[in-house]
């Protein structure tokens, strides 16, 4: 089991329920935040705060190279508060970057501080959408997708082929569906295909650094669409699973 783990977006949606998470189990967490003003936070949860870009890569490795962690999560995303609907259109194209260059720096700079794990957020909605429901982790993806759909898959695309296929590493992909809770902008699951409370797809995350299982999981709540049965097969992960939810 991993004892000192690196999180890249430690202050993020995910990333703010993780942290204090891990360290009550007794992980050394050092959490990386691009906001100097959020470092405090991290260390009132007992994190060791990280403040850097993750697209300086030489920066990036040397903070590696100092936290020496047994595994790295990446939860970056770029992304408006609250998903912000007038802010979204820009923001698609970073959160791509984040999800092809940032995923690129971060594999580069655990390679180089000898990581061999790697734990990264993705997305539950990327199916070719098809009658064969619900879908699986090996159901088609949507490759062909035009406009904004097609900007995110190319970013989704990107980051999940270089977490599952970089040698020496061990790469986990947890699909998540669309959050909900606390910091996600959405009190509740109202309107949502693929619900998700945040503290859930937390939890999942610690499952998946415990058990080391490499692959893609769909990480969702209840639905009709997407199925979560691996994660629930080899990871013991259900919904409703986990410490009982903070607020």
């Amino acid at each position: 089991m991993a004892s000192t783990v690196f999180i890249a977006g430690a202050t993020g949606a995910i990333g703010a329920r993780l942290t204090p998470l891990l360290v009550s189990r007794g992980y050394r967490v050092f959490g990386l935040t691009r906001s100097a003003e959020k470092a405090p936070a991290l260390l009132a949860q007992g994190a060791v705060p990280m403040v850097g870009n993750v697209y300086d890569t030489p920066a990036l490795t040397q903070m590696m190279r100092a936290a020496r962690p047994d595994a790295v999560i990446h939860m970056l995303t770029d992304l408006p508060p609250g998903l912000d609907p007038s802010k979204m259109a820009e923001a698609v194209h970073r959160n791509a970057r984040v999800r092809a260059e940032g995923t690129a720096s971060l594999l580069n700079a655990a390679r180089e501080a000898g990581v061999g794990v790697m734990v990264a957020e993705s997305i539950a909605w990327v199916y070719r959408k098809s009658d064969r429901l619900p879908y699986t982790e090996e159901s088609a993806l949507d490759t062909a997708a035009t406009g904004s759909r097609g900007v995110t898959m190319a970013g989704v695309i990107a980051l999940e082929q270089a977490v599952m296929n970089t040698p020496g590493l061990r790469g986990v992909v947890l699909r998540f569906g669309q959050l909900f809770g606390p910091g996600t902008g959405a009190p509740d699951a109202t309107g949502k295909t693929l619900p998700l409370h945040v503290d859930a797809a937390a939890w999942a995350t610690v499952l998946a650094l415990e058990a080391q299982r490499p692959g893609i999981y769909n990480i969702v709540g209840p639905n009709a669409e997407v199925s979560a049965e691996k994660a629930r097969r080899e990871l013991q992960w259900t919904a409703d699973s986990g410490p009982p939810r903070r607020a």
